[in-house]
């Protein structure tokens, strides 16, 4: 077993198959192929089995994907690190964040570790709550995750976390008459009648609206939405009042929506993790940038 083996089968996963492997490691299909069968032989098992025309993993195969990921980056640190300031001009940092971080203060970080990196290239895969972000870093399809989480978040003994910013949360409406009178913010007990458009459960935002479901009478969920991206355009259709992470503040009123701050004693913790393993030089100077 070797690391262009593992890379290779890795790569068979993640595209489905060794022609589409092959296309994406500019390699020969025989090539990606015949490392397959090596690193076969070698386990002495299959790893995958044809359905169709894809390739699907067999128990073995499913695994060994988490170590291979694991070793990958482990040799990639430890290449990373002789060349450590060469390779900071060049690479790809990959990041998993929920919805409303992605909005802020992800772009922020973004920006300014680009300003310093520019030849970096920076991917960010989406995951809806704090145990999608831990098994994108767990599984090694992200290195830095940003979470968030009402309270500060307990001790992980496989994960470093370091403190970004503290979120309150707000109220978006499509008029200010879909309010409480005023403009300050809006205690939950005054929402009674209305109706929400929210987050799944297990998220930051759906745990806001609950508190409103329990202090205002007659308050309901309009809409419970898993895609973020439709909260706003719901809103502008007048379905409802959404409750979100105040980083939609920027998203919301350029739309001309109507945003209240909203009257919770709780906050949202957004915090930048990683595994405790060692991380990328990539990956120290996006933290050291925070």
């Amino acid at each position: 077993m070797d690391a262009r083996q593992l890379a290779y089968f890795l790569a068979v996963v993640d595209h489905g198959g060794v022609q589409r492997a092959a296309e994406e490691l500019w390699v020969a299909q025989p090539s990606v192929s015949q490392a397959i069968k090596k690193l076969e032989r070698g386990l002495g098992t299959p790893l995958f089995r044809r359905h169709g025309r894809r390739l699907v993993l067999t128990p073995a195969g499913e695994a060994l994907v988490t170590p291979a990921r694991q070793v990958t980056r482990w040799l990639e640190a430890a290449a990373e690190s002789v060349a450590e300031v060469e390779r900071l001009l060049a690479g790809k940092l990959t990041i998993a964040a929920m919805p409303s971080q992605a909005v802020s203060p992800l772009t922020e970080l973004v920006a300014a570790f680009r300003r310093r990196h520019p030849g970096v290239q920076v991917s960010v895969r989406a995951a809806d709550r704090p145990a999608d972000v831990a098994a994108a870093l767990r599984t090694g399809t992200a290195e830095l995750g940003l979470i968030a989480t009402l309270g500060r978040p307990g001790p992980d003994p496989d994960l470093v976390v370091h403190p970004v910013a503290e979120q309150p949360f707000v109220l978006v409406a499509q008029a200010a008459a879909d309010l409480p009178e005023g403009d300050g913010p809006v205690a939950p007990a005054l929402l009674g009648g209305a109706r929400l458009i929210v987050g799944q459960p297990g998220t930051g935002m759906r745990r806001a609206a609950d508190q409103i479901l329990a202090a205002a009478p007659g308050a309901a969920i309009a809409v419970e939405m898993e895609h973020r991206e439709a909260l706003l355009p719901l809103v502008l259709a007048g379905v409802g009042i959404a409750v979100v992470a105040a980083s939609w503040r920027r998203l919301a009123e350029p739309m001309g929506l109507v945003v209240r701050d909203l009257a919770l004693d709780e906050l949202l913790y957004v915090s930048l993790v990683h595994r405790t393993e060692p991380v990328s030089a990539l990956a120290r100077a996006f933290v050291a940038a925070i």
